[in-house]
This record gives structure tokens, C-alpha cells and sequence, in this order.
């Protein structure tokens, strides 16, 4: 599976974006996929993942409410819907799956994930 990060760019606080995380190969919808991020100085940190059907989601409490992630199995596509974009997510972004045999829902560890996307820059000015 080979995943390709898109969609970032420059948004102002308050601003929304739609990233997408587009993947080859055709074990991708046995995966869970992932979005972490990690901004400058900082560990790479979860933001939110979704199960293989799509049917179960999880968000970092700092996006809960403003994030939605979401798929389509038929594109091969994951999306990363984020509005009320603030400064602090300002970061570099990148989608991960994950191999699953169910629609178990991936954790939250980077160490958990076979592959990973290249990332995709957000930056959000005050």
C-alpha cells in the first residue's frame, strides 16, 4: 500500500481544509488509516483514525468537535475534514494505515502502523 498526502496549505484562524490521503494497492480496504501530525520542535502526535469499513472513528481530544475524518473504499481515499483551524495545528500532516483482519479500530501508537504517506503542510496564521 503506498499512501499520498494532500490538500494542506495556508489557512487563516477559523479557516477550514479538506485533506485527503490517497492510496495504491489493493489491501487498503483491510486497513485502518490514521492521520498523525507533528509540528515544528515536536513528537509526532495522533489526530484521529478510522476503521477499515469506516463504521468507527477516533479523534485526539484536541480535535474532537472540529475535525470529522471520513472514507470512501470505492476512491481509495481517506479524507481529514478540519474547521475552526487555529495556530496551534499548524503542522506537517500524514496519513498511516494499518493492516487489520476486522474492523477493529487502530490505536493511537505511530509504532502500530505499516505505512505511512509522505505529508502535507498545514499552516494556520493568526
Amino acid at each position: 500500500v503506498q499512501l499520498q498526502a494532500s490538500g494542506g496549505g495556508l489557512v487563516q484562524t477559523g479557516g477550514s481544509l479538506r485533506l485527503s490521503c490517497a492510496a495504491t494497492g489493493r489491501l487498503f480496504s483491510r486497513c485502518g488509516v490514521a492521520w498523525f501530525r507533528q509540528a515544528p520542535g515536536k513528537e509526532r502526535e495522533f489526530v484521529s483514525v478510522i476503521s477499515r469499513s469506516g463504521g468507527s472513528t477516533s479523534y485526539a481530544d484536541f480535535v474532537k468537535g472540529r475535525f470529522t475524518i471520513s472514507r470512501d473504499n470505492a476512491k481509495n481515499t481517506v479524507y481529514l475534514q478540519m474547521n475552526s483551524l487555529k495556530p496551534e495545528d499548524t503542522a506537517i500532516y500524514y496519513c498511516a494505515a494499518k493492516s487489520v483482519i476486522s474492523s477493529v479500530l487502530p490505536g493511537p501508537e505511530r509504532r502500530g502502523y505499516d505505512y505511512w504517506g509522505q505529508g502535507t503542510l498545514v499552516t494556520v496564521s493568526s
